[in-house]
């Protein structure tokens, strides 16, 4: 799936890179980009893929260090443990919403 999704964006940016018809295109893509983001429908998308990644971080996590032991740096046990104990609906440190 991140491949597809990255050959899509390049694909894209490509077009608009490479395109001749103007600035009136590039601002025609650039609201129809604009508008795909702020559905909703999208954004509940990619909320729940968020949280989907996070459960399965945590579930790896837990995998790998039955197995490693003590071997797990303590900066990186924090960094999932944090991660685990992440609500939805505020904002995150990049300033975005899970609404």
């Amino acid at each position: 799936m991140r491949y597809k999704v990255a050959f899509t964006v390049g694909l894209a940016l490509g077009y608009v890179l490479g395109t001749r018809a103007g600035r009136e295109r590039y601002e025609q893509l650039k609201k129809s980009a604009r508008e795909f983001a702020q559905n909703p429908a999208v954004r509940n998308a990619a909320e729940t893929a968020g949280q989907n990644g996070r459960v399965y971080a945590g579930k790896a996590f837990a995998a790998v260090s039955e197995k490693v032991g003590d071997a797990v740096p303590a900066s990186f046990s924090e960094r999932v443990r944090g991660l685990r104990g992440r609500t939805g609906g505020g904002e995150d440190e990049w300033g975005t919403t899970n609404t």
